[in-house]
C-alpha cells in the first residue's frame, strides 16, 4: 500500500524530472520519483547493512577466544 507524502526536491531536479520521465518510459511523474527513492532506500540499507556487519566483526575480534580443546588435553585417544 503506496503512502501519500510530501517532498521537497531542487528546482533542477524537478524541471529535469518534468524534462525526460516520458523518454525514459515512465508513465508518470511520480513513478520516476517513486523509483527514485526506492533506487536511494535500496543504498542506503546496504550501506546500514554493512555498517552492522563492520561492527559485529569488530565486537567478534575484540572478544576474548575460548580454548574448545582444553577438555580434552591430556585424554590418550589411544586407549578409546
Amino acid at each position: 500500500m503506496l503512502v501519500q507524502t510530501k517532498i521537497q526536491i531542487d528546482r533542477e531536479s524537478y524541471d529535469f524530472i518534468k524534462r525526460v520521465h516520458k523518454q525514459l518510459h515512465y508513465r508518470s511523474l511520480s513513478e520516476y520519483v517513486r523509483d527514485a527513492v526506492n533506487a536511494r532506500i535500496h543504498e542506503d540499507r546496504k550501506k546500514i547493512r554493512e555498517a552492522k556487519r563492520t561492527a559485529a566483526m569488530e565486537m567478534l575480534g575484540e572478544a576474548p577466544v575460548e580454548n574448545l580443546f582444553e577438555s580434552i588435553e591430556g585424554d590418550d585417544f589411544e586407549k578409546r
